[in-house]
């Protein structure tokens, strides 16, 4: 056992090492390690002991507590209308949808179809949060969406478990008395982590911390994590679930910061080994034999989630909101492996086609970080500005010249263009975020709504005629796209970028970039020029 942890653990490493020069995620790299030693040490049925499938798990409890902490009761509140309304229509509409192709189109049994049905609507809350808790885009619009349906899908791991306890059970058992029993459990859990997070968290983790022991702080975080995750699954829930809830009572308290630093590393670690259990779940053999299915099952599956989620986020959201959520949620989760499994066990999937799905799910979970990872350059190329927002917005003068384009109204973007108002210079915005297009039009500025990255948007604040053109957007790809597009109309002889990094000057010199600025190396500079001026003791 030592000999295969010692070639897990150097397998990742190297794995890792190869794909971070490609920039690509260690999740890929787990998969593959997970794949590798399962075949090299004959550790297929290992995945299925459930010792290690506990182990594994506290990877996504130690996760969703972590985005417990992000957000607060108050965030949950405000976030009703995507967990309650998009997420629970979203499950239903893509398990009735498999249901009628399940039963109607293929000849399954009711129960096969429901369970099928049921955990074909879940996505990966593992990847997806996992990447966008890395690259801070769950504070983003679409990224709360994506966190708001993952909630909800969390919690209706629930009902599909009692609904496969239905299907499972004898005729002496009664279907009203389980429902009430859930309900009555559901109710104490979040009463009793309800009242110890609001009367005994805080005095609790203010006494630990006054001891000024290290350990003993990490140690309080433990078992807050998983106390609390197995206080859920002691009453019939998930381990997730209960973590999430403790999470956000934590984030109501002074601590929260603290508590995040000390949990990531344990967090990172058993998400890692969950990975590799999941990489444990691909089985060539299968691949081989039903290969056609799967590559007809694969796309039809992440088209249908695409366009369920697409249709019901675009309801109130633009188009770039929606393309981005469904995009992120496409792929089939990591609850989905567990619901199929004990499907398979209870004898309501067949043992070929829950292969099949396992198989399926797993190499859609694989595409999800190429997939999440090409997000902002996918939705760039792919979807163009809602009309009906682009004709309120500013409409400059044809003649206009000698003016700066702004592209971006971020904190960066508003900075600048404060910095040119009180020089007097006259400015032409561009963003494509609505949330600060409409900030810009409260504040009466000229603001158009676009993607820079289009070459007719960039025309109609005639960026030919500008003075200067200064790209104030932190999203690498984004400002590659960018840039492309200005140095096509101007050849970038004007263009002023910032990059965080030297690797990062170096990529967009190609573009006939003249004016480029490491952030880096003017902030240290400041730095110290402020530290010369500091009277040292």
């Amino acid at each position: 056992m030592l000999g295969i942890i010692v070639a897990t653990i150097f397998i990742a490493l190297v794995i890792n090492l190869i794909l971070k020069k490609f920039q690509l995620p260690t999740i890929i790299g787990y998969i593959i390690t997970g794949t590798i030693i399962a075949y090299s040490f004959n550790l297929h049925d290992a995945v299925n002991n459930h010792d290690l499938k506990e182990i594994a798990e506290f990877g996504v409890v130690f996760l969703m507590f972590t985005i417990g902490l992000e957000f607060s009761i108050e965030h949950l509140k405000k976030m009703k209308k995507e967990v309650f309304f998009t997420g629970s229509l979203q499950i239903i509409l893509t398990t009735i949808f498999v249901f009628l192709v399940s039963h109607y189109a293929i000849g399954l049994d009711v129960k096969s179809s429901m369970v099928i049905g049921a955990a074909l609507s879940l996505s990966s809350t593992a990847i997806v949060l996992k990447t966008f808790n890395e690259t801070k885009e769950i504070k983003k619009p679409y990224g709360k969406r994506v966190l708001g349906i993952l909630i909800m899908q969390d919690i209706a791991v629930i009902p599909i478990l009692l609904m496969i306890s239905f299907f499972t059970m004898g005729e002496e058992s009664s279907v009203a008395y389980m429902i009430f029993e859930t309900l009555i459990a559901a109710v104490v859990l979040l009463g009793l982590l309800f009242l110890s997070g609001k009367y005994l968290l805080e005095p609790f983790l203010t006494h630990v911390s006054k001891t000024k022991s290290d350990e003993l702080f990490v140690a309080s975080v433990l078992l807050l994590a998983i106390g609390s995750s197995y206080l859920a699954y002691y009453f019939g829930f998930s381990y997730s679930l209960g973590a999430f809830i403790a999470g956000m009572m934590i984030a109501e308290t002074k601590f929260k910061h603290q508590v995040e630093a000390d949990l990531i590393p344990f967090r990172n670690i058993l998400l890692g080994v969950f990975f590799i259990t999941v990489g444990m779940q691909i089985n060539f053999t299968v691949i081989s034999d039903y290969i056609l299915i799967i590559l007809v099952l694969l796309p039809v599956l992440m088209g249908l989630k695409y366009l369920i989620i697409y249709s019901l986020v675009r309801l109130d959201d633009t188009r770039r909101v929606a393309f981005k959520t469904a995009f992120s949620l496409i792929q089939i989760g990591e609850f989905s492996l567990a619901i199929l499994e004990l499907g398979r066990s209870q004898g309501l999937v067949d043992p070929t086609y829950s292969q099949i799905l396992i198989v399926t799910i797993v190499i859609s979970m694989i595409l999800t970080p190429i997939i999440l990872k090409n997000l902002s350059k996918a939705a760039g190329l792919l979807i163009s500005e809602d009309p009906l927002v682009v004709n309120t917005t500013y409409n400059i003068d044809k003649d206009t010249e000698n003016h700066v384009v702004v592209l971006g109204y971020g904190r960066y973007g508003q900075a600048i263009v404060e910095e040119l108002k009180s020089l007097g210079q006259k400015y032409i915005i561009i963003e494509h975020n609505v949330q600060f297009f409409q900030l810009g039009q409260d504040r009466k500025e000229p603001i158009v709504f676009g993607n820079a990255a289009q070459r007719h948007i960039l025309t109609s604040v005639n960026v030919t005629s500008s003075s200067a053109v200064i790209v104030a957007v932190n999203n690498p790809e984004a400002l590659h796209l960018i840039c492309e597009a200005v140095d096509s109309l101007t050849h970038n002889t004007k263009t002023i970028v910032t990059v965080t990094t030297e690797s990062e000057k170096e990529t967009l010199e190609s573009l006939h970039l003249q004016h480029i600025v490491v952030e880096t190396k003017h902030l240290s500079k400041a730095v110290v020029d402020e530290v010369m001026y500091c009277r040292l003791d």
